[in-house]
C-alpha cells in the first residue's frame, strides 16, 4: 500500500464532526483505516480526532456516548466541551496578546485572551475514549499543534521540537480557541489553539524522513464556496485558510512532486450546519449527517476516485 499522511485542520465542534463524517465516508467507501495513515497532523478540533484515529475510538460511541435521542447528544457534547469557570487571565491577555498588537497589529491580539470554558472536560474526554493512551503518546507519528504564547511559536507536539506531555493536554492545548477557552498551562509553559498559524499545518509532513504517496486534509475551514446568506466574518476565515493551505500545498509539491494531494472541504449542504457558529452543539449531529450525504458525491468524482483507487482502495465495490 501506498505510504499516507492524514492532516485533519481546525473547525470547532461542528468541524469535528465534519471530520468525523469525512473519515467514516472515507473508509466505507475504500476499506482503509485512517489508523494506519503513516503520519497525522491534527490541530484544534483535529487534534482530537487525531487522538481518536491513533487510539482506535473513532466510533460513533465516542460522538455520542450511549445517547439515543438528540436531547441526550446536545447534553452529551455539551457536557464533554463546555465547562463554565469564571474568566480570568486578563494580565496574560494584555503582555502577550494586546501590548504586542500595539506595534504589530493582526489576530495576535486575540493570544492569551480569558475563556469562559475550561478545557478539562476535553481531557476527560480523552482519557474515557483512549485509557492509557491518554497518558502517552501513539506509538506511529502523530503531531498535535499548538501555539505557546510566550515564545509566539506554534508547537508540534509528538516531534522532537516540541516537549513531551501526555497526548490528553496536547489535544486540550490545541483546542483552547481564544475567547472561548481558557489558554493551557503544561510545565510552565502557556499554550492556545494550534490554529493561529495555520489551520491545518500542513507543511508539519515535511518532517517526514521519506515523500509520502499520498495526502489527505480535511479542512473545515477552507471551504471554496460560500454558504448562502452567510455572516460576513464567514467568507473572511475561509479565505484565510484557503490561502494558507494553498502555500502550504505548493511548499509540499515543491518537495515532493510526485505525492498526490487530496483536499477535502465542506460544501453548501455542509456550510449551512456548520456555520455561523462552528462552537454549537446542536449542529453536531446534523453536520456529521450532511457530511455523510456530501462524501458520497466527492468520493464518487472520478478524478478523486482515481486518486484514491491508486493508493488506499482495498474493497472496490461490485
Amino acid at each position: 500500500m501506498s505510504s499516507v499522511g492524514l492532516v485533519l485542520g481546525g473547525g470547532g465542534i461542528t468541524g469535528a464532526s465534519y471530520h468525523f463524517g469525512t473519515l467514516f465516508a472515507l473508509q466505507m467507501a475504500t476499506g482503509w483505516d485512517p489508523a494506519d495513515a503513516d503520519v497525522v497532523v491534527g490541530t484544534s478540533a483535529g487534534s482530537f480526532i487525531a487522538a481518536m484515529v491513533r487510539g482506535g475510538a473513532l466510533n460513533l460511541d465516542t460522538m455520542v456516548g450511549d445517547s439515543r435521542h438528540d436531547d441526550d447528544v446536545i447534553e452529551w457534547l455539551s457536557h464533554n466541551v463546555y465547562r463554565r469557570i469564571r474568566p480570568r487571565g486578563l494580565v496574560r491577555w494584555v503582555r502577550r496578546g494586546i501590548l504586542p498588537s500595539i506595534t504589530h497589529p493582526g489576530l495576535g491580539f486575540v493570544l492569551g485572551s480569558p475563556g469562559i470554558y475550561s478545557t478539562e472536560p476535553i481531557v476527560e474526554w480523552v482519557e474515557q475514549s483512549l485509557g492509557e493512551m491518554a497518558d502517552g503518546w501513539p506509538s506511529r507519528p502523530t503531531v498535535i499543534v499548538a501555539y505557546d504564547l510566550e515564545s509566539r511559536k506554534r508547537v508540534p507536539f509528538g516531534t522532537e521540537a516540541a516537549p513531551i506531555v501526555p497526548l490528553k493536554l496536547a489535544v486540550a492545548a490545541s483546542s483552547a480557541v481564544p475567547f472561548v477557552y481558557e489558554p493551557v498551562t503544561i510545565d510552565g509553559r502557556t499554550y492556545a489553539d494550534g490554529g493561529f498559524v495555520s489551520g491545518t499545518n500542513l507543511d508539519l509532513l515535511l518532517a517526514n524522513p521519506e515523500p509520502l504517496d499520498l495526502i489527505i486534509i480535511v479542512a473545515p475551514m477552507a471551504a471554496t464556496v460560500a454558504r448562502k446568506g452567510g455572516r460576513f466574518y464567514e467568507e473572511t476565515f475561509d479565505r484565510a485558510g484557503r490561502t494558507a493551505l494553498a502555500a502550504e500545498v505548493a511548499r509540499v509539491k515543491q518537495e515532493w512532486p510526485d505525492a498526490d494531494v487530496l483536499t477535502l472541504r465542506p460544501d453548501e449542504r455542509v456550510l449551512e450546519l456548520t456555520r455561523a457558529n462552528p462552537m454549537s452543539v446542536e449542529a453536531a449531529i446534523p453536520s456529521f449527517l450532511a457530511t455523510l450525504r456530501s462524501m458520497r458525491d466527492e468520493l464518487a468524482h472520478p478524478s478523486t476516485w482515481a486518486m484514491l483507487e491508486r493508493h488506499i482502495v482495498r474493497n472496490v465495490p461490485a
